[in-house]
């Protein structure tokens, strides 16, 4: 099995280091090397491209823009030089961030993470796009890169909803679980009675929650919004449990 690949850099330099990567790297096909994004659309859609090697800061189009409206099939590795976009690029269509200058390691490591997902992805289609999600009400049994991953659902702090993927957020652990599943699926696995969503992206484990302010449930340093469609349910849930 092949990647159909292309890098988008106006840098030539860190375009040519991709592209040879790319050469010396067996399970990838380079298809194009394009300076900016609006040269490589047209590639990317006809030529069902699998993976893009993409800078952000280019001129016209950053990398997150495009990022944002490219075929959800095609994924993303971002190259960049930036550190400050990690967040966002995951929030987007991205596999990896490498960042610049980037070691064959680095590259082989994020280009082996696309190869996992690809392979996932055409198991999952051939199985008529049934997910891989097992539950016996105390763990679920999660899918991520080549591994299975019990989880005692107990631990879990909460969940977003990345596109195509869920990460999943665990108390106490500095790494989260990426698994290739829905937000539907992973909500259904899980006991309304000690789970919700509040959000389109986030379902949160209501035994964790101490601390809510201004319409957003606060897990340490991050702020997860409560959206007007799950308001009601969640107001309902915090006022049965308030003292007045």
């Amino acid at each position: 099995m092949s990647l159909r690949c292309c890098v988008i850099d106006d840098e030539p330099l860190a375009s040519g280091l991709i592209v040879s990567y790319i050469e010396k790297t067996p399970f990838m096909e380079l298809v194009g090397e394009f300076s900016s994004p609006k040269d490589a659309i047209s590639t990317i859609i006809n030529d069902k491209i699998d993976v893009v090697f993409l800078d952000i800061q280019m001129p016209q189009l950053n990398g997150i823009e495009f990022a944002k409206i490219i075929p959800r099939s095609t994924r993303i590795i971002f190259t960049t030089a930036y550190s400050n976009y990690a967040v966002e690029g995951f929030r987007v269509n991205a596999l990896d961030y490498l960042l610049k200058p980037i070691n064959y390691d680095e590259f082989l490591a994020a280009a082996n993470r696309a190869l996992s997902w690809h392979e996932l992805n055409n198991r999952t289609s051939d199985t008529s796009g049934k997910e891989d999600i097992k539950a016996d009400g105390e763990y679920i049994i999660l899918k991520s890169e080549y591994k299975l991953v019990q989880v005692n659902i107990r631990d879990i702090l909460y969940i977003e909803g990345l596109k195509d993927y869920v990460k999943v957020t665990i108390d106490g652990s500095e790494k989260s679980i990426m698994s290739l599943l829905s937000m539907k699926s992973i909500e259904q696995a899980l006991p309304p009675s000690l789970f919700m969503r509040v959000h389109r992206s986030f379902i949160v484990n209501l035994s964790k929650i101490t601390v809510i302010e201004r319409n957003r449930i606060v897990f340490g340093k991050v702020q997860i919004p409560i959206s007007d469609s799950y308001k009601d349910a969640f107001s309902e849930y915090v006022g049965s449990r308030t003292l007045v």
